[in-house]
């Protein structure tokens, strides 16, 4: 049986599957997982659902994912939010301008394995005392 932990998390990321595959993993550590699809979406849910964390791809429909991110820590209610991007993008100046940008950690996906992810987001809830 799962143990709820009730911590809800936002996925932002554009391939449905790989979103999928995230939200799974969560769900299976007991976290309430949303998902959006495009960096307008996500950062309309951000507001509505206050999630503990969110994951957050960088190549995303309508609204890319430095701007989904700056949105979200010029909002006084939001700013405080942990950000983990989770992209592909892996060039220096991309890392510098999301953690510039008020990212708590950048991610490359092919680094990564889901478990890993999800292990880190754990740790990163327990050391920030978030539930």
């Amino acid at each position: 049986m799962i143990q709820k932990n009730n911590i809800p998390i936002l996925i932002v990321e554009d391939d449905v599957f790989l979103a999928d595959l995230y939200r799974t993993k969560f769900e299976l550590e007991g976290f309430d997982v949303y998902t959006a699809y495009d960096g307008e979406k996500g950062l309309e849910l951000v507001g509505k659902k206050r999630p503990a964390v969110i994951l957050l791809d960088l190549i995303l429909p309508k609204l890319n994912g430095f701007v989904v991110l700056e949105n979200i820590k010029k909002d006084k209610k939001l700013k405080d939010i942990p950000v983990i991007l989770l992209t592909n993008l892996s060039q220096k100046a991309d890392v510098e301008k999301g953690l510039s940008l008020g990212a708590t950690d950048y991610l490359i996906k092919a680094h990564f394995m889901p478990s890993e992810v999800v292990a880190k987001i754990k740790d990163l809830i327990k050391s920030n005392h978030i539930a």
